[in-house]
């Protein structure tokens, strides 16, 4: 298991990988669904605290898989042994996803954790013996998701009103095992392969959204009735959706990973963009559900479950990606735009002509993906997607 060379041509997203992506999207999606349940019951502030830590598992589990596969992936038999092994820990996650988020019982998520980590574990163990350069990096890595496994293991046995307290001081943990181990050597990740891999992930929470905005479709074909509000609804919807996927891939991450200038930012960062994905998918079929009359919700609150996560979508990306690339006014047009978004509901009411709860959401989703054109419009008249390094100006020609 040699290190593979960062500057290696054409490196994407392995088969395995792509694999292993599709199984963490049947734990995004079941998230997802808790969360929509909460929400649409007006348990807003529950629902969302146990989404996220739920999501914290599968998107940390998918972040080390991503990373030490970028600088190790031998694909030999073995190697694809112990990530079909963690793959199979992930589908043990995704059936704890359910109780972990209904009833906080996080056991099958551990357990889950714990057959991915000590695969992972001997993977980092197998690098250490393969480079004597990076011996000290892979076992620390490998002594350090140990050592923080047994304490999630421990983490059940943690009094009832200390559980997130606790919750949060192991995951402070787990992001500080990365931190040290590096600097015993950085670890050979691949800048092309990395962006990829990221932006693999991205499709997948998008692709939720893409799901509840067709559902919309289908349900204005079987409600007659309401034919015009969820047709407006989808479209919104799907403007938002599409919105998102173009801001994400306006511009070259991988340029400004090979630069290799804080990665870990860049990585952990990436934490509130994929919640935030699949919260707004959340949020489509919450707002569907309150135009069908089966939720709790008043329209503002429900419009706010779309919104709010689009708008932190859209500055995390600016924060992590677009922040180095955009110059003058564009810079900050696009997080005002992005507040902008959130703020749809206020917005709605605020409109004269919104007498009613439909009239409100619909306004708010349509005014919320009129924004988001514009946002789009900015990015190609600022000509991100034309440059060939991030801050640089647009290449000639």
């Amino acid at each position: 298991m040699r290190p593979r060379d960062p500057s290696e041509i054409f490196r994407s997203s392995s088969p395995l990988e792509l694999f292993f992506d599709l199984i963490f999207a049947v734990s995004v999606s079941l998230a997802s669904a808790q969360l929509v349940a909460a929400e649409t019951h007006a348990d807003i502030a529950g629902g969302l605290r146990a989404y996220l830590m739920v999501f914290f598992a599968v998107w940390w589990a998918w972040m080390n898989f991503t990373w030490f596969a970028s600088a190790f992936d031998a694909d030999d038999w073995l190697y694809r042994v112990l990530a079909l092994t963690q793959m199979a820990g992930v589908v043990i996650l995704a059936v704890g996803t359910t109780p972990a988020m209904a009833d906080g019982n996080f056991h099958l998520i551990i357990a889950g954790y714990v057959v991915m980590r000590l695969a992972l574990v001997v993977q980092w163990i197998r690098a250490s013996r393969s480079h004597a350069g990076l011996r000290n990096t892979a076992l620390s890595y490998a002594v350090g998701i140990a050592v923080v496994q047994v304490f999630w293991v421990c983490y059940p046995l943690a009094p009832a009103g200390w559980a997130v307290p606790v919750f949060l001081l192991l995951v402070a943990l787990e992001l500080l095992v990365p931190l040290i181990a590096e600097r015993s050597g950085q670890t050979p990740w691949h800048p092309e392969h990395i962006a990829d891999r990221y932006g693999c992930f991205t499709l997948i929470v998008l692709g939720e959204s893409v799901l509840a905005s067709t559902i919309a479709a289908a349900n204005a074909v079987e409600n007659a009735n309401q034919l015009l509000q969820f047709s407006l609804l989808g479209v919104g919807g799907f403007i938002l959706a599409a919105g998102l996927w173009w801001v994400y891939f306006s511009s070259n991450a991988s340029a400004w990973l090979r630069r290799r200038r804080a990665p870990m930012i860049f990585g952990y960062g990436h934490y509130f963009v994929f919640a935030a994905a699949g919260a707004f998918s959340a949020g489509v079929k919450v707002l569907l559900d309150h135009e069908a009359g089966s939720s709790g919700l008043s329209s503002a609150a429900a419009v706010a479950t779309l919104s709010i996560p689009v708008s932190v979508f859209l500055l995390g990306v600016w924060v992590l990606i677009l922040r180095l690339c955009l110059r003058g006014a564009y810079k900050w047009l696009f997080p005002v735009g992005a507040l902008l978004i959130g703020c749809a509901p206020l917005l709605a009411q605020l409109t004269p002509t919104a007498e009613s709860d439909v009239q409100i959401a619909v306004i708010s989703v349509l005014g919320a993906a009129a924004v988001m054109v514009l946002l789009v419009v900015l990015i190609e008249a600022s000509g991100v997607r034309e440059q060939e390094e991030p801050g640089t100006a647009p290449a000639a020609g």
